[in-house]
């Protein structure tokens, strides 16, 4: 063998080499968001024909990043789980994602839990789920006079990938379905 195709070789082996240890760190970088998703999922998934790589990935968006739990689960945290009390942090499983809050005259959070004949979240197709989180469009049913949503700060997650999306849109097909919202997942009168 040449020189030359020597060369070639370990030249190539390096780049080879380089390029599987750049995706093995990039699958396990992949691999602690979905193994710390299905750590933090305050409910028992159902994840019976979804992907659970994705369900998964889902989960850590909403539950570690997203802050969805925030504006769509009243009250946030179970009785003594409030962190803001110095309380270890216990979400409110009863109410989780079944909105409910009121931000003003008319505006209330919306129950992202699965619903409908074809268990969708929010009772919204994907591509709907995905028009809502890019473009803030509000399908409400009949229309009212504010087709953008108002609250919602869709323009943050408008910034998300389809992937980030369909992970959480997956996500929250798992979870488990609260319609109608309890009397008691509402606000403290």
């Amino acid at each position: 063998m040449s020189t030359g195709m020597k060369r070639h070789l370990l030249v190539t082996t390096v780049v080879v080499g380089f390029g599987v240890t750049l995706a093995a760190v990039a699958l396990m970088a992949q691999g602690s968001k979905i193994q710390r998703g299905a750590d933090i999922a305050p409910v028992p998934l159902d994840m019976s024909g979804l992907n659970p790589a994705l369900v998964r990935e889902g989960s850590y968006i909403v539950n570690a990043q997203g802050g969805c739990n925030d504006c769509h689960t009243i009250p946030s945290y179970a009785a003594g789980g409030n962190p803001f009390a110095g309380e270890p942090t216990v979400i409110n499983a009863a109410c989780y994602l079944a909105g409910g809050a009121p931000f003003g005259p008319g505006i209330v959070s919306r129950n992202l839990t699965p619903r409908g004949p074809d268990h969708l979240p929010a009772n919204r197709t994907l591509d709907q789920f995905k028009e809502i989180m890019h473009h803030g469009r509000d399908f409400r049913n009949p229309p009212d006079a504010t087709p953008i949503l108002q609250v919602m700060p869709w323009p943050v997650y408008g910034n998300m990938s389809d992937r980030e999306l369909e992970a959480i849109y997956e996500f929250l097909r798992a979870i488990p379905t609260i319609d109608p919202r309890p009397a008691f997942c509402g606000p403290p009168m």
